[in-house]
């Protein structure tokens, strides 16, 4: 078993399947669950077990070794959306620690951390707003969220050409962190002051939004 704990993936559409896929390649322990015999059918090869159950009855959902998971993730589609919050409540009342659900709305994000959820997400507004990030500034690459700040991928501006980290004073001058220094297939990580950067050099850079921008957008 992996020590991050087991997971458990119900809902086995097609984010739900790339949940699972991707659990697995990072050699996480994943029992898959839908109603469909068809969409289990599609994981049952990849996942250490794989189960037709409807887990909008508690006592099919009982069933399942849910003592076992440490996290629970709900990728039910969004015809169902009542199916989603009433699983998401029977998880929560069997003991399961942690619970990650897929949201279609606001409305229904509120009711999920209403009657449980640990974590809601929207997969579709993560990608539009990765989506509008890029095209608003296209030499922002990869980036992860981290409440205020980011952790962004920046390829780097001509302004930088030739000049040092030291020279350059991002903390100083921005509160921005140089985390990274990717050149080519290497990557040189918590890079030394003196590094000088080249042309064609991508940035991994933490810091607020705004700064990030103001970074991506020189010249």
């Amino acid at each position: 078993m992996s020590q991050s704990g087991e997971f458990i993936v119900i809902g086995l559409g097609r984010f739900g399947r790339s949940v699972v896929l991707n659990l697995t390649r990072q050699g996480r322990s994943v029992l898959a669950v839908d109603l469909d015999p068809e969409r289990v059918e599609m994981v049952k090869e990849d996942v250490d077990a794989a189960v037709i159950a409807d887990t909008t009855d508690e006592q099919a959902l009982a069933e399942l070794p849910l003592e076992r998971m440490t996290c629970a993730v709900v990728t039910i589609g969004a015809r169902a959306t009542e199916a989603s919050i009433l699983t998401t409540a029977l998880l929560r009342q069997l003991g399961v620690p942690r619970v990650v659900v897929r949201s279609f709305n606001d409305l229904h994000a509120r009711v999920l951390l209403a009657v449980g959820a640990s974590e809601v997400l929207n997969p579709e507004d993560e990608m539009g707003r990765r989506l509008a990030l890029h095209l608003s500034n296209p030499a922002i690459g990869e980036q992860i969220q981290l409440g205020d700040a980011s952790i962004t991928e920046v390829e780097t501006p001509e302004a930088f050409v030739g000049r040092s980290l030291a020279e350059l004073d991002l903390r100083n001058r921005l509160d921005i962190t140089v985390l990274a220094l990717r050149r080519g297939d290497r990557v040189r990580a918590n890079p030394r002051s003196s590094e000088q950067v080249e042309s064609g050099d991508v940035l991994v850079l933490m810091g607020s939004a705004a700064a990030v921008r103001r970074v991506a957008a020189l010249e």
